[in-house]
């Protein structure tokens, strides 16, 4: 016999399951909205590098595509990193891409370097199914090639992914110990966003800039001799563009500034401080 109050019973308990799946799509929408990725294609970051008085080159970073897949949706950055050539007996070049997840880990990875005459070329896929990355390396003075296999547990970062990944993660104040490939060898980035709102200013900004101020270490030499402590002030905003950074490298600190940019509207907020 037909119940109707079973059926008003029925009718409430679908409705709230109704009501639950909407507030929860609902929510889901806006967390991604909150929290944009700081990808976006066509974006240019030029950066001048400075030691003591002296400028001794550029580094410009772009991300050049998007990448869709059945497993993933990844973007393609890039780097170029170039001496002045005023700069007496410093011939160095250096091109990077990293394809990297948009959860801001890396894919693939390859690098380009060249030092007065002695270029290398390194090669990286990350095949996080199998637990291992495939790594091809050839020298162009020596005219030899290496390949190996490295074992891996967890996502990893490469140089330049590294570079998204702090963006990424600015606002999370908190500390992270970074699984990081450099050299074809596994080593650690430990980065410490627990910090403050700060105010900075550069060349060619002609106000205070409203940053976020963040810290690390990396236990390894990379690029140019990067090693050790390092701090970076990125804008406060979405984008988290790196504004400026301190960076210990073999012949002493450096500074990188950034010099010109290329980000849809997008300039650098303005410090009310």
């Amino acid at each position: 016999m037909h119940n109707p109050e079973q059926t008003r019973i029925h009718r409430r308990s679908l409705l709230s399951v109704l009501l639950w799946l909407l507030v929860s799509a609902a929510i889901a929408q806006t967390d991604t909205t909150v929290l944009p990725s700081v990808f976006l294609v066509g974006e240019e970051l030029t950066y001048n590098v400075r030691y003591s008085f002296f400028d001794l080159g550029q580094i410009r970073i772009r991300t050049i595509r998007e990448i869709r897949t059945p497993e993933y949706l990844a973007y393609e950055g890039k780097a170029s990193i170039d001496s002045y050539s005023s700069v007496p007996f410093v011939d160095l070049h250096a091109i990077f891409n990293s394809v990297m997840d948009s959860a801001t880990f890396s894919r693939a990875f390859s690098g380009w370097t060249r030092n007065d005459e002695v270029y290398e070329i390194a090669e990286y896929r990350f095949e996080y199914d199998k637990n291992r990355v495939l790594i091809a390396v050839s020298r162009g003075d020596t005219n030899t090639k290496k390949h190996d296999t490295l074992e891996v547990v967890s996502h990893y970062q490469d140089g330049l992914s590294l570079f998204f990944y702090a963006r990424e993660h600015l606002h999370s104040q908190r500390p992270v110990d970074v699984p990081t490939i450099i050299k074809e060898e596994k080593v650690r980035t430990y980065l410490d966003f627990r910090s403050d709102r700060e105010s900075v200013e550069i060349d060619a900004v002609e106000y205070p800039v409203d940053v976020i101020r963040f810290a690390g270490t990396a236990d390894f030499v990379g690029f140019f001799g990067l090693t050790g402590y390092f701090e970076g002030w990125f804008s406060n905003d979405d984008a988290r563009v790196p504004i400026t950074a301190n960076l210990q490298v073999l012949i002493g600190n450096i500074t990188v500034e950034l010099m010109e940019w290329k980000r849809g509207e997008w300039s650098p907020p303005r410090s009310d401080g």
